[in-house]
């Protein structure tokens, strides 16, 4: 079976932040560093090489594959920082439609700035995405 390359690291958040090397989205980076840390009230910490997550839970799929995954987590990729959340939680749909620009595929939402989106809403999605994944993992 193939080895997860996605782990929880102890390598510092901070010094990855600081490697972004456009002003405005390393700004931007730290902003969501603070919203993700306020909502979820986890500390955050490096998942892999370029993936800041908060909080942990394990899985197990049916196919028996299982593993270590963050709650809710984000990273800055040279096109859009990337946020990964629950591909389901309630009320998904509305509050993406009020979130601002923004593409989505299944887990993962794609922004170019926050000042692209509603902050209030993402704070809404992250909290209830990370509900979602408490009550689907509960042993967590």
């Amino acid at each position: 079976m193939a080895k997860i390359k996605t782990t929880e690291t102890d390598s510092s958040v901070i010094d990855f932040i600081n490697t972004v090397a456009e002003d405005p989205k390393r700004n931007d980076v730290f902003e969501l560093l603070k919203i993700m840390e306020e909502v979820t009230g986890f500390e955050p910490k490096m998942w892999g090489p370029g993936i800041i997550g908060f909080g942990s839970y394990h899985y197990k799929y049916e196919s028996g594959h299982e593993g270590e995954a963050p709650l809710t987590a984000f990273s800055p990729r040279k096109d859009a920082i990337s946020l990964y959340l629950s591909s389901s939680f309630e009320n998904k749909e509305e509050l993406l439609s009020k979130f601002g620009k923004h593409k989505a595929g299944k887990g993962c939402i794609y922004i170019k700035k926050l000042s692209d989106i509603n902050t209030d809403i993402l704070k809404q999605i992250i909290s209830l995405s990370v509900d979602y994944l408490k009550k689907s993992y509960p042993s967590n």
